[in-house]
């Protein structure tokens, strides 16, 4: 029998001790196909509880592991209290990784640490006890008990809701898989859903629904930009409604994402280019009815898709992002036609990226208009925009606002 734990270690150990995005480390991984969904769902998990994990490491051991022991304890903790995996099975694979990867000397202590350890009980001080019990960063419980008070471990906790795919077509051919509505017309969550022939052939595609909600708000048009535009989800169903599309983004690879997004939906109306968003360009000058800002966040509304997220972000980080937020909001405002829709969103949660910078750029921008899109899907009223919160938006947290220009 294969050594579940193999996989899930070396992927792991690409997070933890090389800095990688879960997603890119997945990528990087040679994973035994047969055991493929049970290496990601592990991966996932054990970041997704990190910090819970490392509670129940940190009470039942005098002094921390090193960080390969440290992985492998992780990963076997979380089969075991997550997963239901038999004990001694759990065991004997950490023991038995623990060996093959040349560290003999911990594995007595893999030992003795899994078939004793017990669960500690969480801290007491709200803030803390939310930390271990959603396993989140203390700098962002403190923030969002700031701004939503009592519902900051709903919006911590709040589980993903599945696979969203969004038809073309042929969604027929689907219908006996178990899924779930959502407001939007042909857009489903599915437990599980396996990538087939209908993806390559434009059928379908993978879509955030936050993404789809957005491009729901944005009224239709001649011309749009969208300016942060990877993977090119948004831009290719914006080209539904709007006579063309100008799709930009800052990296190279990331261009070529939306290439191969435009190219497999068979779409004719969005042209691609490499360019930074937040430097002026003087041909665009003037040149949009619509111009839609989805700017680089802190991704704090997406933490359960991205459970990495938790790991390498920084409360320093959030002014450094809202100054870019800003940044490209005024760039792409000089985009804008008279009488045109400057749109802004971000997967963020917290108001400083959000209406904060709404407030900033109105203020420093006389010649637009507080215009706020509406949505079906539900969400909260902020003084100037939409805010959408994983715990009563199904699984997905965003903001959304827009700006009219006189």
């Amino acid at each position: 029998m294969t050594n579940p734990l193999c996989d899930a270690y070396f992927v792991l150990t690409k997070v933890y001790c090389g800095g990688k995005y879960l997603k890119q480390a997945i990528a990087e991984t040679a994973i035994e196909p047969l055991n493929k969904s049970r290496t990601v769902k592990i991966c996932y998990g054990v970041l997704e509880k990190d910090l819970y994990l490392e509670h129940i490491i940190g009470a039942n051991s005098k002094k921390a592991p090193k960080a390969a022991i440290k992985i492998i304890l992780k990963i076997a903790l979380y089969m075991l209290e997550f997963m239901q995996k038999h004990d001694y099975m759990v065991v004997d694979f950490a023991v038995n990784l623990t060996k093959k990867l040349g560290k003999e000397g911990a594995s007595g202590y893999v030992n003795a640490f899994l078939r004793s350890y017990k669960l500690p009980p969480l801290p007491e001080k709200t803030d803390e006890r939310i930390a271990v019990e959603c396993s989140s960063p203390l700098w962002l419980v403190k923030k969002l008990r700031r701004s939503y008070k009592g519902e900051a471990r709903e919006i911590l906790c709040a589980p993903s809701q599945g696979v969203c795919v969004r038809f073309v077509r042929d969604e027929e051919k689907y219908a006996d898989k178990p899924r779930k509505n959502t407001p939007f017309k042909g857009v489903y969550i599915f437990e599980n859903f396996v990538r087939d022939e209908g993806f390559f052939a434009g059928d379908y595609t993978f879509q955030s629904l936050g993404s789809i909600a957005i491009c729901s708000a944005i009224s239709p048009c001649e011309r749009l930009l969208d300016a942060c535009a990877a993977p090119g989800g948004k831009s290719v169903l914006l080209s539904e409604k709007c006579k063309s599309v100008t799709s930009c983004e800052l990296h190279g690879h990331r261009v070529e994402l939306i290439n191969s997004y435009v190219s497999r939906m068979g779409v004719k109306n969005v042209s691609v280019m490499q360019a930074d968003s937040s430097q002026f360009n003087p041909r665009f000058e003037e040149s949009f009815d619509a111009v839609l800002c989805d700017v680089p966040c802190s991704g704090t509304g997406v933490i359960n898709e991205n459970p990495d997220i938790k790991l390498f972000r920084r409360e320093e980080d959030i002014a450094a992002l809202s100054k870019i937020q800003l940044q490209i909001l005024e760039n792409c405002s000089r985009y804008v036609k008279s009488g045109g829709m400057l749109y802004y969103s971000t997967c963020s949660v917290l108001p400083e990226e959000n209406d904060t910078t709404a407030f900033n750029f109105l203020k420093l921008h006389p010649e637009y208009a507080l215009n706020k899109p509406q949505s079906a899907l539900e969400h909260r009223q902020t003084p100037y925009g939409l805010q959408f919160l994983p715990h009563i938006s199904q699984g997905v947290g965003f903001y959304l606002t827009g700006f009219k220009k006189s």
